[in-house]
Parts: structure tokens; C-alpha cells; sequence
């Protein structure tokens, strides 16, 4: 295993001791910067992909009730039916959760039909 100290990069073996040596380890930081990169994208995608949702949610707040189970269950539906009928949004909410789950969009979700939306995003995701 190395570590990267500065100037030094110190190689630690548990069967061979330790050695130093003056070095540069840059492909493991690009590798890193990369990959934070590529998550910041995933977290973005994902945050964008649930504010279209939330912004659905709002709307239809205005029209069905979201306290009775039918009420959260007609919403969890239109929802779907509005992303379906929107082929862009369709898209992003699609790779976001192909990219990072139906978990972290649920995470983002703050609505009582949250459960039932899920539910029809997972069933969505697997018939897509």
C-alpha cells in the first residue's frame, strides 16, 4: 500500500517493512478527482430528477387529496403518467435513477405519496 506524504511516498508492506522514496502520485488523486466529479454529476442528476418530481407533487397537491391512501395512490399515478407524457423529463429521472437508485431519489422525496411514487419508479424502472 502507498501513501502519499508530500514529496515522499511511503510504501508500506506488512511482508516487507517499510520503504521510502521521493515520487508523485498523481494518477491515484486524478483517479480520485474523477471519480468525486462523476459522483457530484450522480448527486446532481439525482437532485434535479427529484425537484421534478417534487414540482409534479405540488401541483397535484392542488387537485387530490394526499391524505387518504386513494388520494396518495392517484397521485403516485399521475405523476408517472406526467413524467411518461415528457419524454425529456422521462429521460433525466430515467439515468438518475439508473445512475443512483430509486433509494436517493426516495431520500429527496418529502410528500406523503413519496411510498406510493417509489413503488411506481421502481415498477417504471424495471419495464423501461
Amino acid at each position: 500500500m502507498s501513501e502519499n506524504t508530500g514529496d515522499q511516498v511511503v510504501d508500506i508492506n506488512e511482508n516487507h517493512g517499510v520503504g521510502i522514496g521521493v515520487g508523485t502520485n498523481i494518477g491515484k488523486i486524478d483517479n480520485f478527482k474523477s471519480a468525486h466529479t462523476i459522483n457530484e454529476f450522480h448527486q446532481q442528476d439525482l437532485a434535479e430528477a427529484a425537484k421534478d418530481i417534487q414540482e409534479i407533487l405540488e401541483k397535484l397537491d392542488e387537485t387530490y387529496q394526499s391524505d387518504t391512501t386513494a388520494g396518495r395512490m392517484k397521485i403516485a399515478t399521475e405523476v408517472i403518467t406526467q413524467i411518461d407524457n415528457n419524454p425529456t423529463k422521462a429521460q433525466r429521472i430515467f439515468n438518475a435513477i439508473k445512475a443512483g437508485g430509486v433509494a436517493a431519489v426516495e431520500q429527496l422525496l418529502n410528500h406523503p405519496a413519496s411510498s406510493f411514487i417509489i413503488g411506481a419508479l421502481e415498477d417504471w424502472q424495471k419495464n423501461k
